[in-house]
């Protein structure tokens, strides 16, 4: 394909280091044409929520940045997409679009359509493996944790070293048109994302600092500080890597560069990440239906008072509120934090974990279909290697035992203590009856959901 003109088509891959796509486009000898289609519509029901929309602006305009570094530049476009690399290959005269693999259910069809229409080369750069190519013994997709993640490790050979990135991208002798990167109105108009900027720099350098950071001294104490919201003891990667301004092969190798028990501990946790992908890609009923389809029948309860309390850290529950006001302002939750707060919602109110869901979409910077899926239907019990349903987080000891020092839930609810400080919207200890009582009658009633086989446990 020497001298030929190649689009390639940026997506959740902002980067241009270990870029599968780009690599393969360099490599071809031709011309190339980074181009980037903003078609939300064509991600329905699930397209980028606010605070994801804000870190594609910041992450989008960064990479315009690194390209026009190496000789070239992005190409913006509004969607639909078919239609648009139509016209931009017609006006180019490329010859093929190259593009990285996304794995969601509506963009699979989407892409799948593309790839009848144009000439295409795609790859996988969100992941270590494609999500269809683990599987166990039968050939059937994984349902269990432990045993997924067993089967990574002894493949854990097969994955790659990064490549690097380009010094220089050759581009046509004329530019296609491109809309103006505010065209695509990402940024909000009203001005809610001071908390955000001030939070978070997007961007493939940013991601990379972070990285070097992360595997160089964090890491180290990551077993035991990964847990604790009030101190700085996790990797702070998800939105860099949901963004693809970095690559999980580039993570891989740098904490195998930097061995330590906190390394493995990381390790697992990104394959997690790679477990997320894989029950999305076998399952896409999941992002709202659960897993187990004895839980279709679960009585949820609708009280949107309660609701709104939740989302805007009103609960009266400390840790709750922190976490919630955490999310509100930065866009971003401790992991701990987000099992506690989804652990109130489903089970201490008794709401949809889809309203969950949702609103972690639309809030948080690292807002991944995959990811939010699995998470909400682990706390939630009826997913894949769920959490029993009768584990039912104590807020208050869950705040002593990892805030031990009130510092996070300080540093996110000033007024606590004070008269205007809110008053908890329920009783824990009432709540968690009358959970228990709800799953018990859903037992009863389906045989096929699993009885209880060891105490509650307030952890």
């Amino acid at each position: 394909m020497s001298n030929a003109m190649i689009l390639v088509w940026f997506r959740l891959d902002l980067r241009l280091t270990d870029n599968p796509a780009l690599d393969a486009a360099v490599r071809a000898g031709g011309n190339i044409v980074p181009v980037f289609i903003w078609a939300p519509e064509e991600e329905e029901p699930w397209a980028p929520g606010a605070a994801s929309r804000w870190w594609l602006h910041q992450s989008l305009s960064s990479l315009d940045g690194q390209l026009r570094r190496r000789g070239s530049r992005l190409i913006v476009r509004r969607g639909p997409t078919l239609q648009t690399l139509r016209d931009l290959a017609e006006e180019t005269g490329a010859e093929a679009v190259f593009f990285n693999r996304r794995y969601e259910p509506a963009l699979i069809a989407r892409d799948t359509a593309i790839e009848r229409e144009l000439p295409t080369q795609s790859f996988n750069s969100a992941l270590l493996f494609e999500p269809g190519d683990i599987r166990n013994a039968a050939g059937k997709p994984f349902r269990v944790f432990t045993a997924f993640w067993k089967t990574y490790c002894s493949c854990a050979g097969q994955i790659g070293a990064p490549g690097d990135s380009p010094s220089k991208i050759p581009g046509p002798a004329r530019w296609p048109t491109s809309l103006p990167l505010t065209a695509l109105e990402l940024e909000p108009k009203i001005n809610w994302s001071t908390g955000l900027r001030n939070a978070w720099t997007p961007g493939e350098d940013s991601a990379r600092r972070v990285l070097k950071r992360f595997a160089r001294t964090v890491v180290r104490e990551y077993p035991e500080l990964r847990d604790r919201p009030d101190v700085s003891g996790t990797s702070q990667l998800s939105p860099y890597l949901h963004f693809g301004e970095i690559g999980p092969r580039q993570v891989w190798w740098a904490l195998r560069e930097h061995p330590s028990q906190g390394s493995g501990a990381y390790l697992r946790q990104l394959v997690w990440r790679e477990f997320a992908h894989h029950l999305l890609f076998h399952f896409p009923h999941t992002t709202d239906d659960p897993l187990r389809p004895e839980f279709a029948k679960f009585p949820w309860r609708s009280d949107e008072k309660l609701l709104l309390a939740w989302q805007h850290g009103r609960t009266g529950f400390p840790l709750v509120d922190a976490g919630m006001r955490e999310l509100w302002q930065t866009g971003w939750m401790h992991n701990r934090v987000r099992m506690m707060v989804a652990s109130f919602l489903v089970k201490d109110l008794l709401m949809p974990w889809q309203q969950g869901a949702r609103w972690f979409w639309d809030t948080l910077v690292d807002a991944d279909l995959a990811n939010n899926t699995l998470g909400w239907q682990w706390v939630a019990g009826c997913g894949a290697d769920a959490a029993p349903y009768f584990r039912i987080f104590n807020p208050e000891i869950q705040r002593a035992k990892f805030d031990p020092r009130d510092d996070y839930v300080h540093r996110w609810l000033p007024e606590l203590g004070r008269p205007d400080s809110p008053r908890p919207i329920i009783d824990h200890a009432v709540a968690r009856e009358r959970a228990l009582e709800v799953f018990t009658s859903l037992r009863k009633s389906d045989p096929s959901i699993s009885p209880p086989t060891r105490p509650h446990i307030a952890t």
